[in-house]
């Protein structure tokens, strides 16, 4: 097989871990499951999440960030990210550009949440896993729906 060919499969495998890091960042803070959110980090990430929130680095920055600032605010809440573009730095490096909406219920409230954001993210591999090593979001907006309650359907 030729090293071209070869490249070009480590990519298309590379893309498809990358891409799973920003969905189990979703499944991970929505399902209140830290343990899965926390395998999408390398141990000296950074995530900036800016105002309202804050910074954070680390592991412990990480646990911090989900256990004293935001499933405290969160009640509930679901993240959808799409327009995933990756772009590949290196073999072992790559940047990440992805839109989401996050709509939820923040705490003591009765009326739903919707967060629109941008993700850039700073992937590496090391050691054969790839997990993100920065995440910068931008907040675009954060507006409650006046009115608009999240309730589970009947039956």
């Amino acid at each position: 097989m030729s090293d071209e060919l070869v490249a070009r499969m480590d990519r298309l495998e590379s893309r498809h871990h990358i891409e799973a890091l920003v969905s189990n960042y979703c499944h991970g803070f929505d399902k209140r499951d830290y343990e899965r959110f926390l395998s999408i980090w390398w141990d000296d990430c950074v995530w900036k999440i800016g105002p309202p929130f804050g910074d954070f680095a680390g592991h412990d920055g990480i646990h911090e960030a989900i256990h004293e600032v935001l499933w405290p605010a969160w009640a509930q809440s679901q993240h959808v990210t799409s327009n995933l573009v990756v772009e590949f730095t290196g073999p072992d490096t790559a940047n990440g550009l992805c839109d989401v909406d996050c709509m939820g219920l923040l705490t003591g409230s009765t009326e739903a949440t919707f967060v629109g954001a941008t993700y850039k993210d700073s992937y590496a591999r090391r050691d054969g896993i790839w997990r993100i090593s920065e995440r910068d979001v931008t907040i675009h907006y954060f507006n409650q729906f006046g009115g608009t309650t999240l309730s589970a359907p009947e039956g």
